[in-house]
């Protein structure tokens, strides 16, 4: 799977509290980072059903709730788990090199 995509720097993890997101632009795509215990997750800051900004809302889980209209997607997938979104969101990989962060992008 790796091979697909091409990883760039992001951040040192020591940056990223346990429990807490951080906000990046990836190709001018606003994305959010959740850490959740030693892992990291990386999805789209834009909910599918309406585009408004998803990282801000709850997270219950792997599931963020978007904290317009409480769509949920699974941060782990993209998956849209509940509506009123249909559409899954883009994800994103991560892995740790080193202390670095790094995140995917399709080729």
């Amino acid at each position: 799977m790796e091979n697909e995509f091409d990883f760039f720097p992001v951040i040192n993890v020591n940056e990223i509290p346990y429990g807490e997101r951080i906000f990046i632009d990836l190709d001018d795509e606003p994305v959010v980072i959740f850490r959740v215990s030693d892992k990291f997750y990386a999805i789209s800051d834009r909910c599918s059903h309406d585009d408004g900004p998803l990282g801000d809302g709850e997270l219950e889980g792997c599931e963020v709730i978007c904290p317009r209209h409480g769509a949920r997607f699974d941060i782990r997938t993209g998956e849209v788990k509940s509506m009123p979104a249909i559409e899954d969101i883009n994800w994103y990989p991560t892995r740790v090199v080193g202390d670095m962060l790094e995140i995917g992008v399709r080729r």
